[in-house]
């Protein structure tokens, strides 16, 4: 962490952080009122943030399911390193790809995806073989959601 880090993540900036996190949306005058700071203070204080690289961005939470993706699955694979850059610029441009990971282990990178079903997901799937042999795991249920970050003990 950085100095300025350090500056910006004090018991105030860490509250910004938990409230903004909570509802992106919140009005800085009502996160004013839930951290003691007045609402041009917190607009200070959250733009500092970003310019830090801290706060990098502000996303709508979509209902996969109603969007017609109700099927999420892993899939891991591992791919030779002359392969790598080809590999990813792969995964970038596929918009079935929620996120995908570089891990250490057997295997090079766990990909999220979405899709419509499992037609779709063989589709996925088979679009990585020329990459090397992916293994894919179900999302059965998320029993623990994405969280957001809070400070450390």
């Amino acid at each position: 962490m950085t100095l300025t880090s350090e500056k910006l993540l004090d018991e105030t900036g860490w509250a910004l952080l938990n409230e903004l996190q909570a509802n992106a949306r919140i009005p800085f005058s009502e996160l004013g009122r839930k951290v003691g700071l007045s609402a041009p203070a917190v607009a200070e204080r959250v733009r500092r943030l970003e310019d830090a690289g801290i706060i990098q961005g502000y996303r709508a939470e979509l209902d996969l399911g109603k969007l017609g993706l109700a099927l999420q699955a892993y899939i891991r694979i591992s791919v030779e390193n002359s392969r790598d850059d080809a590999f990813l610029h792969k995964v970038a441009e596929l918009p079935e790809v929620r996120g995908c990971d570089r891990v250490t282990g057997t295997d090079c990178y766990f990909i999220k995806v979405a899709v419509s079903g499992v037609g779709h997901l063989e589709q996925v799937i088979t679009g990585f073989k020329a990459y090397g042999s992916p293994v894919t795991s179900l999302i059965l249920s998320s029993p623990v959601p994405a969280r957001g970050v809070a400070p450390r003990s």
